[in-house]
């Protein structure tokens, strides 16, 4: 017995002797992987982590990076393919994550961060309810981590992030972040994000440029600030040029806040070599921006995403976008084709894309003068759209619809050159006319009247506009300005 006894403690001992501690160390090799990945070079930062992972076999922080090293193709490509043989990782990661110390505030760091990007990829799969329930576990991890670590700053961004957003949710969807347990602001998620940019910890250096991503969709989608976005963008001179991910997100946000022109810069600027992961988003973006400017070459982009693109999101948007091009070009059995597909092709996650079925389906092509003003207003070429809209009146239009279009496009127009006067008249006119029609004039009409109220500090009459368009029901576009009016409501009243 005393010999049994012998040998188990030397086993023991032995094994206890030859286990090491995992650990999660950002080194100097880590870091360079982190900038490559961040940067869309994905090949190049994966050797780096296998290099690591060989030499360190005990640093837990490579397979913390293989999660972005995945995300990135997945949430822009959406191919279901490749989401099949990758879904797997999550639990792998998940436990690999597991082994470190419960002492390092890395430990549940890492895993919210992973549940948080699942999250993200199973949103783009049509996984709703899981999405969901990997959100709410990475904010209540996140909490536990930002209660146990009150110091470690990368728990602000990303509480921050969602915070920002739990914040916008209509009331009349409020019992189920209740339920899930989730709760923020506006004011609440802004402050940590802008803890986050502002702190000089080692850690807010590691994940700063990851930071700006978050922080310049925020602004502009939810905090509704374009100038502030924009003075940001300028201030940080990031590198469009050798980070991809930077010059597709400066592109996006050019494409939705009127700016085509830096847009198309940035992207025909940017480093094309091969080693850049091949992100079909791109043609996408590419091919709307080019059709604001009514360039010649527009659906080549358009025509390389819908051929290559394997997912559902933006795909009946992109086909809209197709069949216009034709439209305007005299090509009406193109625009038929493409118009076609809208109804067999892609999904309806997004308000562009069940718009796009909406007119698929009603059968009208949209007035051809009235569509060149609009996609030159969507890109900013604002003194051009002026100009041609200027030589018709409402009365020249036939049908209430392409009256009301008028109107908005014109307040629209004057809205964006600071004619605010001018826009409230016309923003007036279209409300009182299509409020309980199905189009989205009236109701994006009262936002952009609560945004000019808003900026002049007449607080009472912004929120009655941003009301107003939340009382409107049944047309295009509902979710988007609604939340965006709730946004707006949330911060007159500086909540």
């Amino acid at each position: 017995m005393r010999i049994i006894f012998s040998i188990v403690l030397l086993l023991s001992v032995g094994l206890t002797g030859n286990a090491q501690q995992k650990v999660y160390d950002f080194n100097n090799r880590c870091e360079q992987a982190y900038e490559a990945i961040m940067q869309l070079r994905l090949n190049a930062g994966k050797a780096l982590l296998e290099t690591e992972k060989k030499e360190n076999p005990d640093n837990l922080v490579p397979y913390f990076l293989d999660n972005y090293a995945d995300f990135f193709p997945l949430f822009f490509n959406e191919d279901p393919a490749e989401y099949s043989r990758k879904r797997s990782m999550r639990l792998f990661r998940l436990n690999k994550m597991a082994e470190g110390s419960p002492d390092s505030p890395y430990y549940l760091y890492t895993q919210a961060a992973i549940k948080f990007q699942w999250a993200m990829v199973k949103i783009k799969f049509n996984e709703k309810w899981d999405a969901t329930w990997e959100i709410r576990k990475a904010y209540i991890t996140l909490k536990e981590n930002q209660r146990r670590f009150p110091d470690f700053v990368p728990n602000k961004l990303l509480l921050g992030a969602m915070q920002t957003v739990f914040g916008t949710i209509p009331d009349g969807y409020k019992w189920i972040t209740n339920i899930l347990g989730m709760k923020g602001s506006i004011k609440q998620g802004m402050e940590n994000v802008n803890a986050f940019i502002e702190s000089n910890a080692p850690e807010a250096r590691l994940f700063r440029e990851e930071s700006y991503y978050y922080y310049c969709y925020l602004m502009l989608f939810i905090v509704n600030k374009p100038e502030d976005t924009w003075e940001f963008l300028q201030r940080k001179q990031l590198d469009t040029k050798n980070n991809y991910l930077f010059a597709l997100m400066v592109a996006n946000l050019s494409l939705n806040n009127q700016k085509a022109a830096i847009g198309l810069k940035v992207l025909q600027e940017r480093d094309d070599s091969a080693e850049y992961a091949d992100i079909q988003y791109y043609n996408y973006v590419m091919g709307l921006l080019k059709l604001t400017r009514l360039d010649p070459d527009a659906h080549v982009y358009l025509e390389r995403f819908i051929n290559n693109f394997k997912g559902k999101f933006y795909v009946k948007e992109c086909l809209q976008r197709l069949s216009w091009f034709y439209y305007l070009e005299g090509n009406q059995a193109a625009a038929n084709k493409y118009r076609a597909m809208i109804l067999t092709r892609g999904g309806t996650e997004t308000d562009a894309d069940k718009q796009a079925l909406k007119e698929a389906e009603g059968g009208k092509w949209p007035d051809p003068f009235l569509l060149r003003v609009r996609l030159l207003s969507d890109g900013g070429y604002l003194n051009e759209a002026l100009k041609l809209l200027l030589t018709k009146k409402a009365a020249d239009f036939h049908s209430m619809e392409e009256k009301l279009e008028y109107a908005y496009r014109l307040g629209r127009i004057y809205d964006e050159l600071g004619q605010d006067d001018k826009a409230i008249a016309m923003y007036d006119i279209t409300i009182k006319v299509g409020a309980n029609r199905p189009e989205y004039y009236a109701a994006r009409a009262s936002l952009q009247m609560g945004y000019i109220y808003e900026k002049r500090h007449e607080k009472s009459k912004a929120i009655q506009c941003y009301q107003q368009c939340l009382n409107m029901k049944g047309h295009d576009y509902k979710n988007s300005l609604d939340q965006r009016a709730k946004a707006g409501i949330q911060r007159v009243n500086g909540t």
